[in-house]
């Protein structure tokens, strides 16, 4: 199914013309020089192709002839190659590889005899003649050939053509005999079901992060555990050679490291892909638009710094926001977006580093209609009063928020759990429970950094429901716990609003005069062992309310209503100890209760947070 969609996105993206895909057989690669020589063979001049924008010159990107996979195996391109293979040369002085760089010479040259022979093709002779004329022994170090050309790549161009000498008709043609010629075992291929040559060995997909930036493979068989009825290699997922090249041309495409591509991101260990099909490319430039602020909160990023770009960039992300705060209320896509159609198919695939192999962490597929429902049922059991954002948050702003929260710094997503980050993105494609370790790693938050966010208290709140919704429970609805509510029973969700009740109390007995509020000292304890804190905080309550009464009668009667309304619903004994859920409905309802008491009386609260600011 992935290689099936990614060989039909390689076809699309050719039919458009894309730029950047190539043709089959052809590549693009980091090329560093051309070679110009004559048509004798003489090396005339070396063109220097880097890019030097930027303080270190950079290879340039040239379409070529697509590499053969290369492990410690010999295998020669067609007219283009590091000058280990070109040249004989290479930066190493280990006697190994020289011996080796000599014998990719020879190997380069033998393979340039057999596929040009007698061509008549001026350029193409040109080239055999350099290779015959190329004598290490007599010049090693050609005077034209500097140092910092050792081990990069290179090709060829006849003096006085503008084309190189891989462009020319006659290399074009040859290398489509390359390609029709494979002569692989012929096998039903399980992407187009055609009967055609299969590749042994699937190209290279590079861009994965933490994986081997030589490359590494979704499909591979190297033992004989993974293989069956004595196949080898690839014969044991027979692929085409045409449908391997146009499937890993495809996802290196989605890969690349540009930051104009919008269609990768990193979820924790996960590389995250996606793409979207759709009857014009406007409209799936639309759909994937939406996806990539899902993950990234903002548009295709740019480098360009031209105000009328800003302006744009600034006029997308607020169109961005607008619909997704459309799509949080349920909003028909059509109502949002003219190219937003609900039966856009949208691609979804995380691939996490495995040696020399990737593992596929998720892969989801579904219309721009169903994952839109995801994420506006998501939104809906992260909802809370008063509402946790001004702008519907990105994955990764809920990520930041399971990593620690430090004061006067940004949250650094490096801390986040590779794992947890991309369970939660997994959860929120499919709609499916939200990952149980990201409950336990919020509590720790709480407990460790003291920043009870209105975010990560929404990502309990949005935990605790689906589950009991997915479960089909009748306990806990989901209604009960986006405000206050009086009505719940819940143990941990009255404790929390005890706690922020007996905060409130201190806070306006004290003012900004606390150097550590209750919350600061107690809040771990108080959500875990109850009864260890409870009896001392209340007893404390008792001279901090003969404060409140002195100076602010009247709000001293609203705190000992609310007070006496919580404990009389509370056991006589408070629990010992809370679990990882009645800890979680605990920080909602100490938010509930903290928010709905500042609605009420924001002018008699000092409000806890610019206590804690003024502290240090």
């Amino acid at each position: 199914m992935i290689l099936t969609a990614l060989n039909n996105y390689y076809d699309r993206l050719t039919e458009q013309g894309h730029p950047d895909i190539s043709p089959y057989g052809f590549s693009q690669e980091k090329i560093s020089y051309a070679l110009v020589i004559n048509p004798k063979g003489e090396l005339l001049d070396v063109m220097d192709l880097r890019d030097t924008s930027s303080k270190q010159p950079r290879p340039s990107v040239y379409l070529v002839p697509n590499a053969p996979k290369r492990s410690v195996n010999i295998a020669p391109c067609f007219l283009w190659d590091k000058t280990g293979y070109v040249l004989g040369l290479t930066g190493s002085a280990a006697q190994k590889d020289l011996d080796r760089t000599a014998k990719t010479h020879e190997a380069f040259k033998a393979y340039h005899h057999e596929w040009i022979g007698d061509n008549a093709d001026e350029g193409l002779q040109a080239l055999l003649a350099f290779l015959d004329n190329w004598n290490l022994r007599q010049d090693p170090r050609n005077s034209l050939i500097k140092d910092e050309m050792l081990d990069s790549n290179v090709f060829f161009r006849l003096d006085g053509d503008r084309c190189f000498i891989h462009e020319r008709v006659a290399a074009k043609a040859i290398r489509a005999k390359q390609v029709a010629g494979n002569t692989g075992s012929k096998q039903i291929c399980l992407v187009t079901g055609e009967w055609s040559a299969v590749a042994d060995l699937h190209p290279a997909i590079k861009g994965v992060n933490g994986a081997q930036t030589a490359g590494a493979s979704i499909v591979s068989f190297n033992k004989d555990a993974f293989t069956s009825h004595g196949k080898k290699q690839g014969m044991n997922a027979p692929v085409s050679e045409k449908a391997t090249f146009a499937y890993t041309t495809a996802l290196n495409h989605l890969l690349r490291r540009d930051d104009k591509n919008h269609q990768r991101v990193n979820i924790g260990d996960t590389t995250v892909v996606f793409w979207a099909e759709a009857d014009t490319e406007q409209q799936a430039q639309a759909g994937e638009n939406l996806l990539a602020s899902l993950f990234s909160g903002s548009p295709a990023p740019t480098q360009d710094s031209k105000k009328i770009e800003m302006d744009s960039d600034k006029a997308e992300i607020s169109k961005l926001n607008t619909a997704f705060a459309q799509i949080a209320q349920g909003r028909p896509l059509e109502e949002i977006g003219a190219d937003l159609k609900p039966d856009t198919k949208i691609y979804v695939l995380g691939l996490a580093p495995n040696a020399a192999r990737l593992s596929v962490r998720f892969w989801e597929t579904n219309t721009l209609d169903q994952f839109a429902k995801r994420l506006a049922q998501h939104y809906q059991d992260m909802l809370m009063e008063p509402l946790p954002w001004k702008t519907e948050p990105s994955i990764w702003r809920l990520i930041n928020e399971t990593v620690p929260h430090r004061k006067g710094a940004r949250p650094k997503q490096d801390d986040a759990s590779p794992q947890l980050a991309g369970e939660l993105a997994r959860a929120i494609l499919t709609g499916l429970r939200y990952p149980q370790s990201l409950l336990a790693n919020l509590i720790m938050r709480f407990r460790a950094d003291g920043d009870i966010t209105s975010l990560r208290v929404a990502l309990c709140k949005a935990l605790l429901v689906r589950k009991d919704r997915l479960l089909n429970s009748t306990q806990y609805h989901k209604e009960l716990f986006v405000s206050l509510d009086i009505e719940n029973q819940d143990p941990g969700y009255l404790l929390g609003r005890l706690f922020a009740v007996l905060e409130s109390i201190q806070s306006a007995a004290l003012g900004a005069s606390v150097n550590t509020t209750i919350r600061d000292r107690y809040y771990g304890a108080a959500s875990a062992t109850p009864a260890s804190v409870f009896p001392v905080l209340l007893r404390n309550t008792q001279n901090h309310l003969s404060k409140v009464r002195k100076t602010k009668p009247g709000f001293s009667i609203n705190l000992e209503k609310q007070l006496g309304e919580i404990i009389g619903k509370i056991d006589s004994n408070f629990a010992k100890s809370l679990g990882l859920e009645a800890q979680g409905r605990f920080a909602i309802g100490y938010y509930h209760q903290r928010s709905e008491l500042f609605k009420k009386h924001e002018k008699d609260i000092e409000d806890t947070e610019t206590t804690t600011e003024g502290d240090a």
